[in-house]
Protein backbone atom coordinates (compact mmCIF):
# COMPACT_ATOMS: atom_id res chain seq x y z
CA UNK A 1 0.00 0.00 0.00
CA UNK A 2 2.35 2.30 0.69
CA UNK A 3 4.42 1.71 -2.39
CA UNK A 4 1.24 2.69 -4.26
CA UNK A 5 0.65 5.92 -2.58
CA UNK A 6 4.41 6.45 -3.25
CA UNK A 7 4.06 5.52 -7.15
CA UNK A 8 0.88 7.82 -7.09
CA UNK A 9 2.07 10.82 -5.40
CA UNK A 10 5.22 10.67 -7.45
CA UNK A 11 3.07 10.45 -10.82
CA UNK A 12 1.18 13.52 -9.38
CA UNK A 13 4.78 16.01 -8.78
CA UNK A 14 5.06 14.45 -12.08
CA UNK A 15 2.10 15.98 -13.31
CA UNK A 16 1.96 19.34 -12.08
CA UNK A 17 5.26 20.22 -12.64
CA UNK A 18 4.62 19.78 -16.32
CA UNK A 19 1.87 21.84 -15.98
CA UNK A 20 3.89 24.74 -14.25
CA UNK A 21 6.49 24.30 -16.93
CA UNK A 22 3.87 24.33 -19.70
CA UNK A 23 2.08 27.57 -18.74
CA UNK A 24 4.89 29.36 -17.63
CA UNK A 25 3.94 32.74 -17.86
CA UNK A 26 6.18 34.94 -20.05
CA UNK A 27 6.84 38.61 -19.38
CA UNK A 28 8.95 41.56 -19.62
CA UNK A 29 10.29 44.17 -17.00
CA UNK A 30 12.15 47.38 -16.65
CA UNK A 31 12.27 51.09 -15.14
CA UNK A 32 11.61 54.18 -16.90
CA UNK A 33 13.87 56.55 -15.58
CA UNK A 34 11.46 58.05 -13.24
CA UNK A 35 11.44 54.93 -10.97
CA UNK A 36 8.19 53.47 -12.56
CA UNK A 37 8.90 49.74 -12.04
CA UNK A 38 6.66 48.13 -15.88
CA UNK A 39 5.53 44.67 -16.19
CA UNK A 40 4.35 43.44 -19.84
CA UNK A 41 2.93 40.03 -20.79
CA UNK A 42 1.51 39.27 -24.17
CA UNK A 43 -1.30 36.45 -24.63
CA UNK A 44 -3.48 36.99 -28.01
CA UNK A 45 -5.43 34.18 -26.45
CA UNK A 46 -8.91 36.82 -25.96
CA UNK A 47 -8.63 40.30 -27.36
CA UNK A 48 -8.52 42.01 -24.01
CA UNK A 49 -5.83 43.64 -21.82
CA UNK A 50 -5.69 44.71 -18.33
CA UNK A 51 -4.42 47.99 -17.27
CA UNK A 52 -3.00 47.92 -13.68
CA UNK A 53 -1.22 50.32 -11.28
CA UNK A 54 -0.19 48.98 -8.30
CA UNK A 55 0.69 51.54 -5.36
CA UNK A 56 2.97 50.42 -2.36
CA UNK A 57 0.62 52.04 0.22
CA UNK A 58 -1.73 51.15 2.84
CA UNK A 59 -3.29 51.38 5.76
CA UNK A 60 -0.18 50.64 7.49
CA UNK A 61 1.60 53.94 6.04
CA UNK A 62 -0.93 56.07 7.59
CA UNK A 63 -0.58 58.25 10.19
CA UNK A 64 -2.34 57.10 13.78
CA UNK A 65 -4.13 60.55 14.20
CA UNK A 66 -5.41 60.51 9.95
CA UNK A 67 -6.10 56.57 9.70
CA UNK A 68 -8.25 55.61 6.63
CA UNK A 69 -6.35 57.99 4.28
CA UNK A 70 -5.27 54.81 2.08
CA UNK A 71 -8.72 53.14 1.58
CA UNK A 72 -10.03 56.63 0.88
CA UNK A 73 -7.64 58.08 -1.96
CA UNK A 74 -9.07 54.54 -3.52
CA UNK A 75 -12.61 55.83 -3.98
CA UNK A 76 -10.77 59.77 -4.41
CA UNK A 77 -8.58 58.65 -7.15
CA UNK A 78 -12.19 58.30 -9.27
CA UNK A 79 -13.26 61.62 -8.80
CA UNK A 80 -11.38 63.36 -11.99
CA UNK A 81 -8.58 65.06 -13.14
CA UNK A 82 -7.10 68.02 -14.53
CA UNK A 83 -8.47 66.72 -17.99
CA UNK A 84 -11.30 64.51 -16.88
CA UNK A 85 -14.42 65.77 -15.30
CA UNK A 86 -15.72 64.41 -12.20
CA UNK A 87 -17.92 61.62 -12.38
CA UNK A 88 -16.32 60.97 -16.20
CA UNK A 89 -13.67 58.13 -15.27
CA UNK A 90 -15.83 55.18 -15.02
CA UNK A 91 -17.97 56.52 -18.34
CA UNK A 92 -14.80 56.29 -20.46
CA UNK A 93 -13.99 52.82 -19.35
CA UNK A 94 -17.95 52.12 -19.50
CA UNK A 95 -18.15 53.40 -22.97
CA UNK A 96 -14.95 51.48 -24.21
CA UNK A 97 -16.62 48.20 -23.31
CA UNK A 98 -14.89 47.99 -20.54
CA UNK A 99 -14.84 47.29 -16.62
CA UNK A 100 -12.36 49.14 -13.72
CA UNK A 101 -12.13 48.88 -10.09
CA UNK A 102 -9.69 49.39 -6.90
CA UNK A 103 -8.67 47.55 -3.78
CA UNK A 104 -6.92 48.84 -0.67
CA UNK A 105 -5.21 46.65 2.07
CA UNK A 106 -2.88 47.19 4.80
CA UNK A 107 0.10 47.44 2.04
CA UNK A 108 -1.18 48.34 -1.31
CA UNK A 109 -3.45 50.09 -3.23
CA UNK A 110 -4.40 48.92 -6.63
CA UNK A 111 -6.68 50.47 -9.57
CA UNK A 112 -7.28 48.28 -12.76
CA UNK A 113 -8.95 48.09 -16.04
CA UNK A 114 -10.21 45.27 -18.26
CA UNK A 115 -10.61 46.65 -22.13
CA UNK A 116 -11.19 45.21 -25.46
CA UNK A 117 -6.90 45.31 -26.69
CA UNK A 118 -7.90 48.19 -29.20
CA UNK A 119 -8.37 50.56 -26.29
CA UNK A 120 -5.23 49.94 -24.35
CA UNK A 121 -3.90 53.52 -24.96
CA UNK A 122 -7.37 54.51 -23.40
CA UNK A 123 -6.29 52.67 -19.93
CA UNK A 124 -2.71 53.75 -20.03
CA UNK A 125 -3.82 57.69 -20.51
CA UNK A 126 -6.61 57.12 -17.36
CA UNK A 127 -3.95 56.18 -15.48
CA UNK A 128 -1.81 58.68 -16.55
CA UNK A 129 -3.76 60.97 -15.29
CA UNK A 130 -4.76 59.23 -11.77
CA UNK A 131 -0.67 59.87 -11.05
CA UNK A 132 -0.21 63.22 -12.38
CA UNK A 133 -3.29 65.18 -12.59
CA UNK A 134 -5.83 63.60 -10.10
CA UNK A 135 -8.14 66.72 -8.58
CA UNK A 136 -7.66 66.80 -4.90
CA UNK A 137 -10.54 69.45 -4.08
CA UNK A 138 -12.71 70.55 -1.86
CA UNK A 139 -15.85 69.29 -3.52
CA UNK A 140 -14.40 65.96 -4.22
CA UNK A 141 -13.04 65.06 -1.06
CA UNK A 142 -16.77 65.99 0.61
CA UNK A 143 -18.26 63.83 -1.70
CA UNK A 144 -16.13 61.05 -1.20
CA UNK A 145 -16.01 61.25 3.05
CA UNK A 146 -20.05 60.46 2.80
CA UNK A 147 -19.19 57.74 0.60
CA UNK A 148 -16.78 56.33 2.62
CA UNK A 149 -18.99 56.86 5.38
CA UNK A 150 -21.90 55.13 3.72
CA UNK A 151 -19.53 52.04 3.05
CA UNK A 152 -18.47 51.68 6.52
CA UNK A 153 -22.54 51.76 7.84
CA UNK A 154 -23.15 48.97 5.34
CA UNK A 155 -20.26 47.12 5.27
CA UNK A 156 -18.80 47.32 8.75
CA UNK A 157 -21.27 49.47 11.58
CA UNK A 158 -24.20 47.44 10.50
CA UNK A 159 -23.16 44.33 8.71
CA UNK A 160 -23.39 40.86 10.81
CA UNK A 161 -19.89 40.26 11.82
CA UNK A 162 -19.15 43.50 10.10
CA UNK A 163 -16.21 44.11 13.09
CA UNK A 164 -14.82 40.81 13.28
CA UNK A 165 -11.44 41.25 11.68
CA UNK A 166 -10.88 44.75 12.79
CA UNK A 167 -11.35 43.51 16.54
CA UNK A 168 -8.68 40.39 15.87
CA UNK A 169 -6.09 42.80 14.38
CA UNK A 170 -6.63 45.52 16.91
CA UNK A 171 -5.80 42.84 19.89
CA UNK A 172 -2.84 40.71 17.66
CA UNK A 173 -1.31 43.74 17.26
CA UNK A 174 -0.29 46.97 19.51
CA UNK A 175 3.09 48.66 17.97
CA UNK A 176 2.51 47.90 14.10
CA UNK A 177 -0.34 50.00 12.17
CA UNK A 178 -1.53 46.93 11.32
CA UNK A 179 -3.74 47.22 14.50
CA UNK A 180 -6.11 49.64 12.98
CA UNK A 181 -8.66 48.47 9.59
CA UNK A 182 -7.96 50.34 5.90
CA UNK A 183 -11.65 51.64 6.41
CA UNK A 184 -9.99 53.82 9.36
CA UNK A 185 -11.71 56.53 11.19
CA UNK A 186 -14.53 58.79 9.87
CA UNK A 187 -13.50 60.71 12.77
CA UNK A 188 -10.14 61.43 11.53
CA UNK A 189 -11.53 61.98 7.80
CA UNK A 190 -13.43 64.21 9.17
CA UNK A 191 -10.50 65.97 10.79
CA UNK A 192 -8.30 66.06 7.85
CA UNK A 193 -7.83 69.69 6.07
CA UNK A 194 -7.60 69.38 2.23
CA UNK A 195 -3.56 70.24 2.33
CA UNK A 196 -2.79 66.61 4.30
CA UNK A 197 -5.05 65.16 1.32
CA UNK A 198 -2.77 66.92 -0.91
CA UNK A 199 0.64 66.06 1.04
CA UNK A 200 -0.90 61.98 0.85
CA UNK A 201 -1.11 62.21 -2.85
CA UNK A 202 1.84 64.03 -3.42
CA UNK A 203 3.92 61.77 -1.54
CA UNK A 204 2.95 58.08 -2.30
CA UNK A 205 1.20 58.63 -5.28
CA UNK A 206 4.39 58.90 -7.59
CA UNK A 207 6.49 56.56 -10.71
CA UNK A 208 8.46 55.58 -7.92
CA UNK A 209 6.19 54.09 -5.68
CA UNK A 210 4.30 52.18 -8.26
CA UNK A 211 3.96 49.19 -10.55
CA UNK A 212 2.14 49.59 -14.38
CA UNK A 213 1.59 45.94 -15.63
CA UNK A 214 -0.45 45.31 -18.64
CA UNK A 215 -0.84 41.84 -19.73
CA UNK A 216 -3.27 40.81 -22.43
CA UNK A 217 -4.03 40.80 -26.10
CA UNK A 218 -0.67 43.42 -26.64
CA UNK A 219 2.77 43.76 -28.90
CA UNK A 220 5.57 44.89 -26.55
CA UNK A 221 7.08 47.27 -28.55
CA UNK A 222 4.40 49.32 -29.74
CA UNK A 223 3.16 49.01 -25.98
CA UNK A 224 6.51 50.52 -24.67
CA UNK A 225 5.89 53.41 -26.92
CA UNK A 226 2.62 53.81 -25.34
CA UNK A 227 4.06 53.78 -22.07
CA UNK A 228 6.71 56.22 -22.89
CA UNK A 229 4.31 58.61 -24.22
CA UNK A 230 1.91 58.38 -21.41
CA UNK A 231 4.40 57.98 -18.57
CA UNK A 232 8.32 58.97 -19.25
CA UNK A 233 7.51 62.70 -18.29
CA UNK A 234 5.61 62.13 -14.62
CA UNK A 235 8.55 63.34 -12.25
CA UNK A 236 9.52 61.18 -9.39
CA UNK A 237 8.36 62.26 -5.96
CA UNK A 238 10.19 64.83 -4.08
CA UNK A 239 8.74 63.87 -0.51
CA UNK A 240 10.31 60.93 1.64
CA UNK A 241 8.04 58.03 1.34
CA UNK A 242 7.27 56.52 5.16
CA UNK A 243 7.62 53.04 5.59
CA UNK A 244 6.57 51.90 9.21
CA UNK A 245 8.52 50.28 11.74
CA UNK A 246 7.65 46.33 11.61
CA UNK A 247 8.34 45.62 15.28
CA UNK A 248 6.10 44.00 17.41
CA UNK A 249 6.81 42.48 20.14
CA UNK A 250 5.52 38.85 20.70
CA UNK A 251 1.97 38.50 22.33
CA UNK A 252 3.64 36.47 25.26
CA UNK A 253 0.17 35.32 26.89
CA UNK A 254 -3.20 34.22 25.52
CA UNK A 255 -5.25 37.38 24.64
CA UNK A 256 -8.88 36.77 25.33
CA UNK A 257 -12.12 38.95 25.19
CA UNK A 258 -15.82 39.65 24.12
CA UNK A 259 -17.19 41.69 21.39
CA UNK A 260 -21.03 42.09 21.82
CA UNK A 261 -22.78 43.01 18.29
CA UNK A 262 -26.37 43.84 18.27
CA UNK A 263 -26.58 42.70 14.75
CA UNK A 264 -26.15 38.86 14.81
CA UNK A 265 -28.07 36.29 16.54
CA UNK A 266 -25.47 33.32 16.78
CA UNK A 267 -21.72 33.65 18.95
CA UNK A 268 -18.86 33.14 16.59
CA UNK A 269 -15.76 32.17 18.40
CA UNK A 270 -12.21 33.10 16.67
CA UNK A 271 -8.41 31.91 17.29
CA UNK A 272 -5.89 34.23 15.99
CA UNK A 273 -2.82 32.96 15.66
CA UNK A 274 0.50 35.39 15.09
CA UNK A 275 2.50 34.52 11.72
CA UNK A 276 5.39 35.78 10.42
CA UNK A 277 5.31 38.02 6.43
CA UNK A 278 3.88 36.62 3.92
CA UNK A 279 7.62 36.10 2.49
CA UNK A 280 8.34 33.49 4.99
CA UNK A 281 8.88 30.08 3.97
CA UNK A 282 6.84 28.94 6.14
CA UNK A 283 3.31 30.32 4.62
CA UNK A 284 3.30 27.65 2.09
CA UNK A 285 2.83 25.21 4.85
CA UNK A 286 0.50 27.33 6.72
CA UNK A 287 -1.45 28.01 3.75
CA UNK A 288 -1.91 24.14 3.30
CA UNK A 289 -2.80 23.51 7.00
CA UNK A 290 -5.79 25.75 6.94
CA UNK A 291 -6.53 23.98 3.87
CA UNK A 292 -6.97 20.95 5.98
CA UNK A 293 -8.70 22.78 8.69
CA UNK A 294 -11.70 24.26 6.02
CA UNK A 295 -11.71 23.90 2.78
CA UNK A 296 -14.19 21.88 1.30
CA UNK A 297 -16.89 20.08 2.85
CA UNK A 298 -14.94 16.76 3.56
CA UNK A 299 -12.23 19.32 5.38
CA UNK A 300 -11.38 18.57 9.00
CA UNK A 301 -13.52 21.73 10.51
CA UNK A 302 -16.72 21.71 8.38
CA UNK A 303 -16.56 17.60 9.04
CA UNK A 304 -16.34 17.55 12.73
CA UNK A 305 -17.91 20.74 14.29
CA UNK A 306 -20.42 21.07 11.31
CA UNK A 307 -21.38 17.99 9.76
CA UNK A 308 -20.60 15.45 12.68
CA UNK A 309 -20.80 17.19 15.24
CA UNK A 310 -23.66 20.03 14.57
CA UNK A 311 -22.43 22.32 16.82
CA UNK A 312 -21.51 24.63 14.40
CA UNK A 313 -23.20 26.37 11.08
CA UNK A 314 -19.46 27.53 9.21
CA UNK A 315 -16.74 26.69 10.34
CA UNK A 316 -13.17 28.43 8.47
CA UNK A 317 -9.56 29.06 9.05
CA UNK A 318 -7.29 30.88 6.66
CA UNK A 319 -3.91 32.25 7.08
CA UNK A 320 -3.93 36.55 6.60
CA UNK A 321 -0.67 36.91 4.99
CA UNK A 322 0.56 40.27 5.12
CA UNK A 323 3.63 41.54 4.23
CA UNK A 324 5.45 42.33 7.52
CA UNK A 325 3.32 40.50 9.65
CA UNK A 326 0.23 38.21 9.69
CA UNK A 327 -2.43 36.21 11.66
CA UNK A 328 -3.84 32.45 11.27
CA UNK A 329 -7.06 32.87 11.85
CA UNK A 330 -9.32 29.73 12.74
CA UNK A 331 -13.48 30.53 13.59
CA UNK A 332 -16.85 29.33 14.19
CA UNK A 333 -20.18 30.05 14.28
CA UNK A 334 -22.45 28.07 16.72
CA UNK A 335 -25.34 26.64 15.97
CA UNK A 336 -28.45 27.11 17.52
CA UNK A 337 -28.72 26.63 21.66
CA UNK A 338 -24.95 26.20 22.02
CA UNK A 339 -22.70 27.96 23.93
CA UNK A 340 -19.60 29.56 23.06
CA UNK A 341 -17.28 27.72 25.32
CA UNK A 342 -18.27 24.33 24.16
CA UNK A 343 -17.26 25.54 21.06
CA UNK A 344 -14.41 27.12 22.04
CA UNK A 345 -13.18 23.56 23.75
CA UNK A 346 -13.82 21.98 20.39
CA UNK A 347 -12.54 23.93 17.97
CA UNK A 348 -8.99 23.47 19.92
CA UNK A 349 -9.03 19.78 20.08
CA UNK A 350 -9.12 20.24 16.35
CA UNK A 351 -5.76 22.18 16.45
CA UNK A 352 -4.25 19.93 19.02
CA UNK A 353 -4.83 17.31 16.41
CA UNK A 354 -2.89 18.98 13.82
CA UNK A 355 0.22 19.56 16.42
CA UNK A 356 -0.01 15.74 17.59
CA UNK A 357 -0.39 13.95 14.42
CA UNK A 358 0.14 13.99 10.84
CA UNK A 359 -2.51 14.63 8.48
CA UNK A 360 -3.41 11.38 6.53
CA UNK A 361 -1.96 10.46 2.85
CA UNK A 362 -5.05 11.28 1.27
CA UNK A 363 -5.70 14.56 3.12
CA UNK A 364 -2.67 15.43 1.63
CA UNK A 365 -3.28 14.75 -1.66
CA UNK A 366 -6.68 16.60 -2.01
CA UNK A 367 -4.74 20.14 -0.70
CA UNK A 368 -2.50 19.50 -3.01
CA UNK A 369 -4.67 19.08 -5.78
CA UNK A 370 -6.69 22.28 -4.38
CA UNK A 371 -3.59 24.58 -4.37
CA UNK A 372 -2.84 23.39 -7.90
CA UNK A 373 -6.57 24.63 -9.28
CA UNK A 374 -6.40 27.42 -7.01
CA UNK A 375 -3.20 28.84 -9.08
CA UNK A 376 -4.69 28.07 -12.32
CA UNK A 377 -7.72 29.79 -11.52
CA UNK A 378 -5.93 32.77 -10.48
CA UNK A 379 -4.16 33.16 -13.62
CA UNK A 380 -7.45 32.09 -16.17
CA UNK A 381 -7.35 35.52 -16.83
CA UNK A 382 -5.86 38.92 -18.10
CA UNK A 383 -6.70 40.52 -14.81
CA UNK A 384 -5.67 37.77 -12.49
CA UNK A 385 -2.10 37.18 -14.75
CA UNK A 386 -1.55 41.19 -14.60
CA UNK A 387 -2.33 40.84 -10.60
CA UNK A 388 -0.09 38.21 -9.61
CA UNK A 389 2.85 39.73 -11.78
CA UNK A 390 2.42 42.97 -9.94
CA UNK A 391 2.22 41.76 -6.72
CA UNK A 392 5.15 39.01 -7.00
CA UNK A 393 7.32 42.13 -7.67
CA UNK A 394 5.96 44.65 -5.39
CA UNK A 395 6.31 42.05 -2.34
CA UNK A 396 8.75 39.74 -3.03
CA UNK A 397 10.68 41.95 -5.55
CA UNK A 398 10.64 38.93 -7.55
CA UNK A 399 8.08 38.88 -10.48
CA UNK A 400 9.18 35.01 -11.89
CA UNK A 401 7.33 33.89 -8.37
CA UNK A 402 4.32 33.60 -10.05
CA UNK A 403 5.96 30.91 -12.36
CA UNK A 404 7.48 29.27 -9.24
CA UNK A 405 5.10 29.53 -6.07
CA UNK A 406 3.51 26.15 -7.30
CA UNK A 407 6.99 24.60 -6.77
CA UNK A 408 7.41 26.51 -3.47
CA UNK A 409 3.99 24.01 -2.52
CA UNK A 410 4.95 20.90 -3.82
CA UNK A 411 8.01 21.33 -1.46
CA UNK A 412 5.88 21.19 2.00
CA UNK A 413 5.94 17.70 3.61
CA UNK A 414 3.45 16.32 6.27
CA UNK A 415 5.87 17.02 8.82
CA UNK A 416 6.39 21.05 7.81
CA UNK A 417 2.27 21.20 8.46
CA UNK A 418 2.99 19.75 11.54
CA UNK A 419 6.04 21.53 12.44
CA UNK A 420 4.05 24.65 11.65
CA UNK A 421 0.80 23.79 13.56
CA UNK A 422 3.69 23.34 16.76
CA UNK A 423 5.08 26.58 15.91
CA UNK A 424 2.72 29.05 15.95
CA UNK A 425 -0.70 27.34 16.69
CA UNK A 426 0.41 27.75 20.92
CA UNK A 427 -2.50 29.22 23.29
CA UNK A 428 0.54 32.01 24.44
CA UNK A 429 0.50 33.27 21.00
CA UNK A 430 -3.44 33.75 19.83
CA UNK A 431 -5.89 36.15 20.79
CA UNK A 432 -9.18 34.50 21.44
CA UNK A 433 -12.76 36.33 20.57
CA UNK A 434 -16.24 35.76 21.65
CA UNK A 435 -17.96 37.59 19.38
CA UNK A 436 -21.39 37.66 20.94
CA UNK A 437 -24.97 38.28 20.17
CA UNK A 438 -26.08 41.43 22.75
CA UNK A 439 -28.59 40.19 24.86
CA UNK A 440 -32.14 41.31 25.05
Amino acid sequence: MRKTWLLLVSGLLSVQLSWSQASKIEFVEYDLPNGLHVILHEDHSVPLVAVTVNYHVGSKNENTERTGFAHFFEHLLFEGSANIKRGEFFKYVSSAGGQNNAYTTQDQTFYYEVLPSNQLELGLWLESERLLHAKIEDIGVETQREVVKEEKRLRVDNQPYGRFISEIFTRAFKNHSYRWAPIGSMDHLNAATLKEFMDFYHTYYVPDNAILCIAGDIQIDKTKALIEKYFKDIPKGAKPIIRPSKDEPPLGKEVRDIVYDEFIQLPLISYSYRIPSMKHEDQYALQMMSQVLSTGSSSRMNKELVDNLQKALQAFAFSYALEDHGLFITAAVAGMGVEGKELDELMDIEVEKLKKELITEVEFEKIRNQIENQIVSQNAGVQGVATNLSNSYQFFRNTNRVNTELEGYLKVTREDIKRVANQYLTKENRVVLYYLPVKK
